[in-house]
């Protein structure tokens, strides 16, 4: 008797706890669907989840359900690689209508304000890449300088990031601020929480979650993302002053270039030690780039004999306009294939081109020069 009493408790307790949990449903009609198989997953923080799926009939109207979030948290419908995105955390029952021809451009949740505004984030980036994908194509077909293509790049990102920023500050708290911030563009993320200009969206959305849904995993997940975000972008802010600040040497080795020149030799940093050296980052097909090898030249020629080499790296995308342009130049020069892409503007801190760094005998940055003047001042302090 006491076995079967127990029994009934437990089921009673189980049948209780079911009831008590909250689910959502959405529902709707996918036109153009005849037989087509959906998917209802869930987009988690690591991979992607298949919670449900329904074969389309002929009227296109299907019903799923799911179990309610505890924080704003994103889902989507899959009919083969075409996906809908959407958010779900305090309406109950969604309506959704799509195109299954055009899928996503055609996917709406009706009467959802957040999720009119995770489609106005889609249609934001989605403008922003087809910006971008254009502007490849003119770099690549030498339409556009390197220069050039940089601008425009970055005028791209700062028109979505503007737009976007509107969005996050209204409600950081929302998934729309979340969905924003997270967008990428050909694997690279548009905002970026490691520069000081984006930190602040990523703080106040990571802020507004952790005191709207504290406690769950992608606030958490949030939190601790953004802290390292913080926290990695301090030690490289720290040494980019030693970078910048004049009389301070870099502990440890100065990072090493090693890069082809003209001939195809590959030449290396290091291999100057000993020597004064003008480390030059630069570009050929630009307008300043003429007058500025003159009056490196103006430079060389007077400084050479006491043991000054320059070590001049060109990021120019077209090979062959460099190498005509480099051919007779008296001192190292030599280009990174990577262009616009390379890895270096970031490790030695460039942010404009042409910049300029002072290298002691012993192989470290003394002094960053931005004119030809200073150039000339600090060869002579150094000598």
């Amino acid at each position: 008797m006491k076995y079967i009493v127990f029994l009934i408790l437990l089921v009673g307790i189980t049948f209780s706890a079911c009831k008590s949990e909250k689910t959502f449903r959405i529902e709707g009609t996918i036109t153009s669907s005849d037989g087509e198989t959906m998917f209802l997953e869930h987009r988690g923080l690591a991979n992607v989840t298949v919670l449900d799926s329904v074969v389309l009939k002929s009227s296109g109207t299907f019903r799923m359900r799911g179990t309610m979030p505890e924080n704003p948290e994103f889902y989507q419908l899959r009919i083969g690689n075409q996906v809908g995105v959407f958010s779900v955390f305090d309406e109950d029952r969604l309506t959704i209508k799509a195109d299954a021809k055009d899928f996503a451009r055609s996917f709406t949740v009706e009467n959802s304000p957040t999720n009119d505004q995770l489609r106005q984030v889609d249609g934001l980036r989605e403008h922003a890449s087809q910006r971008i994908a254009d502007l490849e194509r003119q770099h690549a077909a030498q339409q556009i300088d390197d220069m050039s293509f940089i601008e425009q790049i970055d005028n791209v990102l700062t028109d979505y990031k503007t737009e976007a920023s509107k969005i996050i500050l209204a409600n950081p708290a929302s998934a729309a601020a979340y969905y924003a911030l997270f967008q990428r563009i050909n694997d690279y993320m548009i905002f970026d929480p490691y520069t000081r200009q984006d930190y602040p969206m990523f703080g106040a959305v990571a802020t507004s979650w952790n005191l709207q849904y504290p406690g769950t995993l992608r606030t958490k997940h949030l939190h601790d993302f953004t802290m390292l975000a913080l926290t990695t972008r301090r030690q490289a802010e720290r040494q980019a002053t030693m970078l910048e600040n004049i009389d301070i040497e870099i502990d440890g080795s100065l990072p090493d270039i090693v890069l082809p020149d003209v001939a195809g030799n590959r030449i290396a940093l290091s291999s100057l030690q000993g020597k004064v050296v003008v480390l030059d980052f630069t570009v050929y097909n630009a307008d300043f780039s003429p007058t500025h090898n003159m009056d490196l030249n103006r430079i060389y020629e007077r400084f050479r004999s006491r043991g000054v080499e320059i070590y001049q790296i060109a990021f120019d995308s077209d090979q062959h306009f460099w190498k005509n342009a480099a051919d007779n130049l008296p001192w190292i020069t030599v280009r990174d294939p990577q262009s616009v892409n390379s890895r270096l503007f970031s490790t030695y801190n460039v942010r404009e081109l042409p910049t300029v760094f002072i290298i002691n005998r012993e192989g470290d940055i003394v002094a960053r020069a931005v004119t030809h003047e200073e150039i000339e001042r600090e060869l002579n302090r150094v000598l």
